[in-house]
């Protein structure tokens, strides 16, 4: 019986741990990829799931174990299943056309406006009767969120969130908020201090600025692409949802090399430059926008190349352009160690390695920009001053 017991025991232990493990692989494979046309859908999975590709235009299924079930649309949605009967969720697979663009490697300014307001840390606050406040506290509000109304006024900047909190007059107000992708809403009592102002504890930031590499111009929409990443809060160190930007040129002021342990970068300013033209999309793969003034970019148009798919990507030597100077692009040599050919779904493409003896003894290797990413506004919504300690 003793035996049993034990056995039984195992048996659970053993049905728990698969139970996790593919609860990891489930979460692990993502709800959004990102593909050219033509590339295959490279999805990992472990047995007993499986990635069927719906063509919604002929209500086709194809499984991924051919992967060729891509046609030409912009759209397409793949369907995880477990044991091919029950379905899991959709992957909702993002088909970019073939196209050709011009690798810049300019270094250029960047500029960046927040969808609302982004909670970046909390504080006790002092009130009138010199004890101390949370108002904040069992509201649900966290780190990262973004508030984008107060009273059902939207808020676009931190002056809109400190203006609307001191018309309160100490009374409730109500707070709409985003929280991991969800439209949240809560009431929050601001306390009024000494200095007759009305807090809530937060501290929030409404813009960004800082330098990168422009990656690409795509001549056909007059598009950039720049970074090749995507730009993080410094303190949530989550992805900024940004409502607009501007992409301006910069001045290189200094080049610190990287040392073990201590990537280098690349300082320039972004004031009092020109402007090159818009942004309107911040993501994991990089930021993308519309170029305005090309002539800021110094584009060589014989250049001009169609872009390669994951497959067509071979490991050995090529090039890479950099900007270390003012207006002087120029090509340094690298190695592709490694191509990671079955990851969709985020910027890590391949392995390289700076082989380039220019490149190295100038930067060390590869190099930050900047030390993404410098803020125009860090303020606890309290007063009308432009100090932080306030």
């Amino acid at each position: 019986m003793k035996n049993l017991k034990f056995l039984l025991k195992i048996f659970i232990i053993v049905i728990l741990f698969v139970v996790y493990i593919y609860v990891i692989a489930i979460n692990a494979i993502p709800e959004n990829i990102v593909i050219f046309q033509g590339e295959d859908v490279n999805i990992k999975t472990i047995l007993g799931l499986n990635v069927n590709v719906v063509d919604e235009e002929n209500a086709l299924e194809t499984s991924s174990t051919n992967q060729n079930g891509i046609n030409n649309s912009n759209k397409q949605t793949a369907k995880l299943n477990l044991f091919q009967n029950i379905f899991l969720k959709n992957i909702d697979i993002d088909v970019l056309p073939k196209t050709k663009v011009i690798p810049i490697g300019s270094v250029a300014g960047i500029k960046l406006y927040t969808n609302g307001v982004l909670v970046v840390g909390m504080s006790e606050i002092q009130g009138m009767d010199n004890k101390k406040y949370k108002p904040y506290e069992n509201t649900g509000i966290q780190e990262g969120d973004r508030i984008i109304a107060v009273n059902n006024t939207d808020i676009e900047n931190t002056e809109d969130l400190m203006k609307n909190v001191n018309m309160s007059n100490g009374n409730e107000v109500k707070i709409k908020y985003v929280h991991n992708q969800k439209s949240l809403e809560c009431s929050i009592k601001p306390i009024e201090t000494s200095s007759k102002e009305y807090k809530l504890g937060l501290w929030v930031r409404d813009s960004a600025a800082g330098v990168g590499t422009v990656t690409f111009y795509e001549p056909s929409s007059q598009s950039f692409g720049a970074l090749g990443h995507g730009i993080t809060d410094i303190d949530t160190e989550q992805l900024i949802d940004i409502a607009s930007g501007e992409f301006v040129t910069t001045k290189i002021l200094n080049v610190v090399k990287g040392e073990s342990g201590n990537p280098g970068r690349i300082q320039g300013t972004v004031d009092n430059q020109k402007n090159i033209g818009e942004i309107y999309k911040n993501t994991k793969f990089g930021i993308y926008g519309k170029v305005d003034n090309i002539s800021t970019l110094n584009i060589d148009n014989s250049k001009e190349m169609e872009l390669a798919t994951r497959d067509e990507i071979k490991t050995g030597k090529a090039t890479i352009m950099c900007s270390l100077e003012n207006e002087k692009i120029e090509e340094y040599e690298i190695e592709i160690e490694k191509i990671f050919k079955d990851n969709n779904y985020d910027n890590k493409s391949m392995l390289i390695k700076v082989t380039d003896s220019r490149l190295l003894e100038k930067t060390g290797g590869i190099i930050q920009r900047n030390e993404w990413f410098s803020y125009y506004s860090k303020r606890q919504i309290c007063w009308s001053c432009n100090s932080c300690s306030c």
